[in-house]
């Protein structure tokens, strides 16, 4: 409400304004890769399959069912918790929604919030029909030209991903707004989102505003591997609650990654845009020395630089 405006109190002929809804944010953010498809097994099966359509291998389906039980055990802190609740996200693709169907298997109907397909979280577009001779040439260029902004023939380039994933954290971000994923606020949400390689890692990327360069030696999660995003203790959140250095070292985070993910899962919500040594450092080599005898006396009537991180 705009200053100086006073919100009518009730009163004859008046009706009180609801108080809004009090934003509960989920406790965890849980990103699922597929489990192996035929494509991971032969890469020639996209030359008669489309990508979209490639199913999981009797493995792949026994990774998810695997990944339920141990995302189970995640959301309910290993049994110890009982008020906890899950909404899903899928990719539309047929090996992602049979993950989901084994993950699924693992979970008590009563604990599922939800489920939604959502077209923004599909793999990177590579074409239509892939022939594995010119594809193995494409991506041979891919790393010459690197791999975020090299754009597939007749497909997409991981920019392109970015810019879908992130109208995706957009609209995510509203239904948090609004509550709308939350039937009971004392529940503790969890959202599983059940996605592939590519698009898993630039949803890292947009969240903890990683730069380009980060992101080129980020790797792909393994088949029905996961990464859990948990609230810290300050309420940001963090790959390093849940998961160790090693296994972020694995994923292809630096030192200074790692770093901030261990800050983030202590820091105070919002901290992050005062304290940023680690960011700023990415993009600039010095600053001009300050003047603190000027600072100090209030002498510099002239115009001062002011540094944001956010």
């Amino acid at each position: 409400m705009p200053d100086g405006v006073r919100e009518p109190s009730s009163g004859p002929g008046l009706v009180a304004s609801p108080s809004p809804k009090r934003r509960v944010l989920p406790k965890r953010i849980i990103l699922v890769r597929h489990g192996e498809s035929a494509g991971n097994v032969d890469g020639s099966a996209y030359s008669t399959t489309p990508d979209n359509k490639i199913p999981l291998t009797p493995l792949g389906i026994d990774q998810a069912k695997l990944a339920g039980s141990q995302i189970c055990r995640v959301v309910s802190d290993e049994g110890a918790s009982s008020d906890w609740k899950v909404y899903f996200y899928v990719s539309p693709y047929v090996r992602t929604r049979s993950t989901l169907r084994e993950i699924g298997r693992a979970f008590p109907k009563n604990k599922v919030i939800g489920v939604r397909e959502e077209c923004r979280v599909r793999e990177q577009d590579f074409g239509n029909f892939q022939v594995a001779e010119r594809m193995k040439v494409i991506k041979e260029t891919r790393e010459r030209f690197g791999r975020f902004f090299y754009r597939f023939p007749e497909g997409e380039s991981a920019a392109d991903v970015f810019d879908r994933v992130s109208s995706f954290l957009e609209s995510l971000w509203r239904d948090i707004d609004m509550n709308r994923l939350h039937r009971n606020p004392s529940d503790a949400l969890n959202l599983v989102i059940i996605s592939h390689g590519l698009a898993i890692r630039v949803f890292l990327m947009k969240w903890f505003k990683w730069t380009v360069e980060q992101f080129e030696h980020l790797n792909n999660i393994g088949n029905c591997e996961f990464q859990v995003m948990q609230l810290g203790m300050g309420g940001e959140y963090s790959l390093a609650v849940h998961h160790t250095d090693e296994k972020m070292q694995e994923w292809g985070l630096s030192a200074e990654m790692i770093a901030e993910q261990r800050w983030r899962a202590s820091a105070n919500r919002g901290d992050w845009n005062e304290n940023c040594p680690w960011y700023l450092d990415t993009f600039f080599d010095q600053f001009a020395e300050s003047d603190s005898d000027q600072e100090e006396d209030g002498s510099d009537d002239g115009e001062k630089m002011l540094i944001s991180c956010s």
